[in-house]
C-alpha cells in the first residue's frame, strides 16, 4: 500500500480559497487512481472528487463541481485540490485515498489507502 499525508488545511473566510496537498510515499504514485473525501462532524464522510493514474479523467461530487479542481504530478508523486469560493458548508477534514483502480472511484470501497486528514474550517 501506498502511504498519503494532506496539508494545506486551515481557517478561511467564504469565498476564500485553499489548496490542498496529498503526498505519497513507499509505492510507485502513479499506479493508484486518486480522490477525496471529507468529514463533517455527526456526518459520513463523502466522496469530494477523484482522479485517474495518469490524470487525463476527473469527477466531482455535483456540490463542489466548478468550484473545486483536482491535478495530481505524478513526478512529485503528490496530488492537489483546489478549492474556490469556499463556503461554510465545506467545513470538514478532508482526505485523501488511493485505489489499485481507475473505475468507481466515487465510491469508498474503491480505496485501499487513506491519509490522516487536514482540517478546513470556513467562517461565515
Amino acid at each position: 500500500q501506498v502511504q498519503l499525508v494532506e496539508s494545506g488545511g486551515g481557517l478561511v473566510q467564504t469565498g476564500g480559497s485553499l489548496r490542498l496537498s496529498c503526498a505519497a510515499s513507499g509505492r510507485t504514485f502513479s499506479y493508484y487512481g486518486m480522490g477525496w473525501f471529507r468529514q463533517a462532524p455527526g456526518k459520513e464522510r463523502e466522496f469530494v472528487g477523484a482522479t485517474t493514474s495518469s490524470g487525463d479523467s476527473t469527477w466531482y461530487a455535483d456540490s463542489v463541481k466548478g468550484r473545486f479542481t483536482i491535478s495530481r504530478d505524478n513526478a512529485k508523486n503528490t496530488m492537489y485540490l483546489q478549492m474556490n469560493s469556499l463556503k461554510p458548508e465545506d467545513t470538514a477534514t478532508y482526505y485523501c485515498a488511493a485505489s489499485p483502480r481507475n473505475w468507481g472511484l466515487s465510491i469508498f470501497a474503491a480505496y485501499n489507502s487513506w491519509g490522516q486528514g487536514t482540517q478546513v474550517t470556513v467562517s461565515s
